[in-house]
């Protein structure tokens, strides 16, 4: 048989006919099967001609209130019927100011995009709408009229991503009318859109709900995913990839853990030896120019790109050269005292030190400022990595400062208020919130002595019952969840250091990282919400097992899991969520996301049925 040329979807009699051509020989498929909504779920029927039925697509895109929305909405309707399109005839009419204006036309070029790309054959950045066959001429025009008020596009936790959507069909327009404080709402709003348009089979169209209206806002206003190229480089092209699937799931910050023992990938102009003695290789960098290509990738997409410089554990590779240049050692490999190889902390002893990573700050700063937050690390510092060091014991003893675990801990609290200094000169003067991980420092009865919570801001990653939690926020200090029982997404693989499986196993399916309410944790823990202090949450991918090849399995659908919680906060569980999840995945795909399948075909074809 020869190659398959060309595949279309066509009517023949009322049913769906699959065309193909191999060669000169066409051959036809018929589907003897359509779909019915009912309550709000969509079932396969025998197309028999005494019932009117619709395709999948139509179905899943008009029954039950809430369609196939992901993330679902604060409150949506939407109607029943349809109305058929071509991306061609989608018109943008905006009414903003500023960078408003310009990141709109942008994100209007993404969802054109995203459009294009539910046809079947689309490939190379189009879809081959006019060939091989002529589509419907009755398709409509759609209006786009979006309001954006604010001219401003700058990302803080208090920026307002909330919008509306209404969608209103009359002759041959379909106008959807969207109003939004920020560009940032009105770019999920957009999204949202995308999601209430499918492609037509019968008519080889796009196709749009006549009428719909979604009022909507984040429970959460930090949703993150933290990804780690230093323990395996990420290209370019895959972090592209990866602000492309979060923005289909309205998350809005990418924690990007930039470097750490393993590799320093990151160029900077003033101190190039960080790259020359940590990169992989020559490949494998990231210079200033493709940092500032993600961030504004990201910023059409309304994401904040979080910088992470972990310090003073996780340094090592790219800080030897500190010798050779006449500065002593500025960190330490301490081969026998870290959780993996290959190990490293900076040398408290050594003043140097501090001048090189205000340098690093000051880089950090110009290349992915303005930034509203920064990520200090400051995780699994390990005190015999310094207590067993000549250089820091003839230090700690000539400065009066004692050798006992507690005067360790104070110096590691000094350290950490340095590097505030250093970070807020670095950014002229304007203080920003620092992250810290959880760590010894934030031990019980421990994290009020050492850090101030009007700085700082705790990230969770220890267990969803840690007693930790409930007096991190008794003390006041804000909170951002990575319980890593439920949000470690590298967890529950084989160990790549020894034999079994990794250290936090077991694997967290989509429906343990959908389930995982920061609320709830603390209700359980406190008896109360605790609504004010919890920022949001964040699933981390650290990629000792990971890289390009098998990154987007690894996130995506549980992404798109943690999406939902975190923009919605849903008081239902998983169950209620599949039948849109299954989709979600779907759309995923089409957008180029190599998303992990999680159920056979036939589930996302018979809604309800994958039950025992």
């Amino acid at each position: 048989m020869g190659e398959v040329q060309a595949a279309v979807v066509v009517a023949v009699m009322g049913m769906v006919m699959v065309v193909g051509v191999i060669g000169s020989q066409a051959f036809t498929l018929p589907s003897p099967w359509g779909y019915q909504c009912v309550n709000n779920t969509c079932v396969k029927k025998l197309a028999d001609g005494t019932l009117p039925l619709a395709t999948l697509n139509e179905c899943k895109l008009t029954c039950g209130k809430m369609g196939v929305l992901w993330p679902q909405p604060t409150s949506a309707s939407l109607g029943s019927e349809v109305a058929y399109f071509l991306p061609s005839n989608v018109v943008l009419q905006p009414s903003c100011r500023g960078e408003a204006c310009s990141l709109l036309q942008e994100a209007f070029a993404v969802f054109r995009d995203n459009l294009e790309r539910y046809h079947p054959l689309y490939s190379n950045g189009k879809a081959p709408w006019m060939q091989p066959w002529q589509p419907d001429a009755s398709a409509h025009s759609l209006v786009v009229k979006v309001t954006v008020t604010i001219p401003e596009v700058k990302m803080s936790l208090d920026t307002q991503e909330d919008y509306l959507l209404e969608v209103t069909t009359a002759g041959g327009v379909t106008t959807v009318t969207i109003n939004a404080n920020t560009f940032f709402g009105a770019r999920h709003a957009l999204e949202t859109l995308t999601q209430l348009i499918e492609y037509q089979e019968i008519h080889g169209l796009l196709m749009v709900v006549t009428s719909a209206s979604v009022r909507d806002s984040p429970a959460f206003s930090y949703r993150g995913l933290l990804l780690d190229t230093s323990r395996n480089f990420i290209s370019v092209a895959a972090l592209k990839r990866t602000l492309d699937a979060m923005a289909a799931c309205k998350l809005n910050t990418l924690h990007w853990h930039i470097t750490d023992t393993h590799s320093f990938p990151l160029y900077l102009d003033t101190l190039p030896n960080m790259v020359y003695y940590g990169a992989y290789s020559s490949e494998q960098v990231y210079f200033p120019a493709d940092v500032r290509e993600i961030l504004h990738y990201a910023k059409v997409r309304g994401i904040r790109v979080l910088p992470e410089f972990d310090a003073p554990a996780h340094v090592g590779n790219g800080w030897q050269w500190g010798e050779m240049q006449g500065l002593g050692k500025l960190a330490e490999p301490w081969q026998s005292y870290c959780v993996e190889p290959p190990c490293g902390q900076l040398n408290l002893a050594n003043p140097n030190m501090y001048s090189v990573l205000g340098q690093v700050y000051k880089e950090f700063v110009d290349v992915f400022g303005p930034i509203d937050l920064f990520h200090y690390g400051g995780d699994e510092v390990n005190l015999n990595c310094w207590n067993t060091t000549d250089e820091i014991i003839s230090w700690m003893t000539r400065n009066g400062y004692g050798l006992h675990a507690d005067a360790y801990y104070q110096q590691w609290s000094i350290f950490q208020e340095k590097s505030h200094k250093l970070l807020t000169a670095a950014n002229k003067g304007v203080e920003v919130p620092g992250i810290l991980w959880t760590s010894h420092l934030t031990e019980a009865g421990r994290v009020d002595r050492f850090l101030n919570n009007s700085q700082y801001i705790i990230q969770v990653w220890t267990t969803g019952h840690d007693p930790l939690i409930a007096e991190l926020l008794q003390k006041g200090y804000r909170l951002i969840f990575s319980n890593y029982d439920a949000w470690y997404l590298d967890c529950g693989f084989g160990a790549w250091v020894g034999e079994g499986n990794n250290w936090c196993s077991p694997y967290s399916g989509w429906q343990k990282v959908y389930d995982n309410s920061p609320h709830q944790m603390a209700l359980n823990l406190t008896n109360s919400t605790y609504a004010n202090l919890i920022l949001g949450g964040e699933a981390a991918l650290w990629t000792e097992q990971v890289d390009d090849h098998n990154l987007d399995a690894k996130l995506w659908p549980r992404g798109a899991a943690l999406a939902e919680r975190l923009w919605t906060n849903p008081p239902t569980g998983w169950k209620q969520a599949e039948f849109r999840l299954i989709h979600h995945r779907q759309r995923l795909v089409k957008r180029g996301v190599l998303s992990e399948r999680i159920q056979p075909q036939w589930c996302h074809q018979n809604e309800g049925l994958c039950y025992l």
